[in-house]
C-alpha cells in the first residue's frame, strides 16, 4: 500500500451516522483483495456502498499482521470498486490495496457504512438497526418498553422489549418478545420513533 494511496484514503471524514457492518478475516488471492466477514445474512450494505471506513482490531481481538517501519499508518476508508458474495463472505477490491501482503495487514479491521448508503428497503421492511430504541406501545396507549435487540428465528424477526421500569437491565426475563409480523404488529412509525402492537401488558 503506497503513502500517497492511503493518504488519499484517509481525507473521507467518518460518517456521523456510521454502523458496524463486518470484519475483514483475511487476503483473497494475490491481487490485494480482501475477504469480509459480513455480520448480517443479507449483506446488502456492504455489497452497495461505494466507500467503508475502517477501524484497527478490538484489544483481544485476532491482530493484523505486524508492520514493517516501511509500511504507512492503517486506513480510516478504502474507496471499493468490487465488491460480491463468495458464500458466507463477501470478497471484494480496492485500488489502495496493491497485493496480498497490503491485503493481511488488514486482517482483523472492523468495517463500518454509513446509514445513509444502506439500499434502500421495500416497503413495510425494515433494517433491524433503524427498531433498535424505538419505544413499543400497545392499542390500549400503554408503554411497553424500548427495543434493545431482534431474535431471526427464520420464519420471521423478533423484538426484544425491555420494559421501562427496569432501566440498565439486560436480565432475559425482564423483556417482552414480540414476533414482527403483522398480526401483532400494527405500525412502524421511524420519524415518530414508535411501534404500536396488539399486545397486553401482562404477556
Amino acid at each position: 500500500m503506497r503513502a500517497a494511496d492511503v493518504a488519499l484514503e484517509s481525507e473521507s471524514a467518518w460518517p456521523s451516522d456510521a454502523l458496524e457492518v463486518g470484519r475483514i478475516v483475511d487476503a483473497w488471492g494475490v491481487k490485494g483483495w480482501i475477504k469480509v466477514l459480513p455480520f448480517s445474512s443479507d449483506p446488502q450494505a456492504l455489497l452497495a456502498a461505494a466507500r467503508w471506513f475502517l477501524r484497527p482490531p478490538e484489544e483481544g481481538a485476532r491482530p493484523a499482521r505486524p508492520r514493517s517501519p516501511r509500511e504507512t499508518a492503517f486506513p480510516t476508508s478504502l474507496k471499493i470498486v468490487e465488491a460480491r458474495q463468495h458464500g458466507d463472505f463477501i470478497v471484494a477490491s480496492a485500488p489502495a490495496i496493491g497485493d496480498r501482503t497490503a491485503a493481511e495487514a488488514l486482517r482483523g479491521a472492523r468495517l463500518f457504512v454509513s446509514r445513509a448508503e444502506f439500499p434502500t428497503s421495500a416497503e413495510d421492511e425494515y433494517y433491524w438497526v433503524d427498531l433498535i430504541g424505538l419505544e413499543v406501545w400497545n392499542r390500549e396507549g400503554v408503554l411497553l418498553g424500548r427495543v434493545v435487540g431482534l431474535l431471526d428465528t427464520g420464519p420471521h424477526s423478533v423484538l426484544r422489549v425491555q420494559p421501562e421500569n427496569v432501566p440498565g437491565s439486560n436480565e432475559s426475563a425482564d423483556e417482552r418478545l414480540i414476533p414482527f409480523v403483522a398480526a401483532y404488529v400494527d405500525a412502524v412509525d421511524l420519524p415518530g420513533r414508535r411501534i404500536t402492537v396488539d399486545w397486553g401488558p401482562d404477556f
